[in-house]
């Protein structure tokens, strides 16, 4: 049966008062898609008993970085920088659809691809990433649970930190803390511990652009620092699932080992595969035919539009 034609789009309650006043591009294009299929377009405060509800509710249901539950719900989410998105059946980024797809550099135009990616370098970074270097530095921009090894990492956090130590003895290592994580006093001991035995290991909390600008290389579990990276040229090792995973030296697949004997000279084609993974594959919501691009990509996930 095919569904009712209402969607509800499941936001944060500040954006959820923009998308209603129209402040939210996004869901402005949204909701002009689907109005002109004859749609009525709804913005819900995301609550997990708001979300519970969605699957008894007629009609369609995108979630907002949350896990699309039922068979008439999708996922939506930035695609690390705006004004791109994507809409996904999944809410884990290893499993988008981009994530599955094949990366082939010479399906790219590469004079195309570096004015692209000249643009965004300039608008994200405030001229920091037209000139990096590499200061015999390794960068490991952190996320949140240092101590948990969780299902989609090869290992915890701090082992991740341990590792690096063994593999590059030669650089210094550049411990980053993410600004907006809270780290408890036990995750904030072990790393000490780990300075004060190996002198060539700081912490830091935030300043990724001018440690992206300086470093050799990054290593990290999925930080989108390492996808910002490439703008800069910095090749990544990667210990955990991610969606940009192509051109990462992936510890899983290659063991630490052979992934840090790579590193410093891994030089795969950044910018052609910037415009790949980002402008080919992501909904831009500022473009003319951003109505089209979204309608065709839950067209893809089987909604009846």
């Amino acid at each position: 049966m095919t569904p009712a034609r209402i969607l509800r789009i499941y936001l944060e309650r500040q954006e959820v008062e923009r998308a209603r006043r129209g402040d939210f591009n996004l869901m402005n294009r949204i909701r002009a898609a689907f109005e002109q299929h004859g749609f009525r377009v709804e913005f819900v405060q995301n609550t997990l008993e708001q979300r519970l509800k969605s699957a008894a509710r007629r009609g369609y249901s995108l979630f907002f970085m949350e896990d699309p539950f039922h068979d008439r719900a999708l996922n939506i989410r930035r695609a690390y920088f705006y004004p791109y998105w994507r809409i996904e059946d999944t809410a884990e980024r290893w499993q988008f659809a981009v994530a599955r797809a094949r990366f082939d550099p010479a399906e790219t135009d590469a004079d195309m691809a570096r004015k692209w990616a000249d643009r965004w370098r300039r608008w994200l970074f405030a001229g920091k990433a037209r000139a990096p270097e590499r200061t015999g530095m390794v960068y490991v921009p952190l996320q949140g649970r240092l101590l948990a090894h969780r299902s989609f990492q090869e290992r915890s956090p701090i082992d991740m930190v341990r590792t690096v130590l063994e593999q590059d003895q030669s650089r210094n290592i550049l411990v980053g803390l993410h600004p907006k994580e809270a780290y408890s006093d036990t995750e904030i001991a072990e790393l000490e511990t780990l300075s004060a035995r190996n002198p060539r290991l700081a912490i830091r909390t935030g300043g990724m652009e001018d440690a992206l600008r300086s470093c050799d290389y990054v290593v990290t579990q999925n930080s989108s620092a390492a996808l910002f990276g490439f703008f800069f040229h910095k090749p990544a090792v990667l210990f955990g699932k991610i969606d940009f995973h192509h051109i990462g030296l992936n510890v899983a697949e290659l063991g630490a080992e052979a992934a840090f004997a790579r590193a410093p000279g891994h030089r795969p084609d950044f910018d052609r595969y910037l415009h790949w993974f980002i402008q080919q594959n992501a909904i831009k919501a500022d473009a003319e035919n951003a109505e089209a691009q979204i309608l065709a990509s839950v067209r893809r996930h089987g909604w009846q539009v």
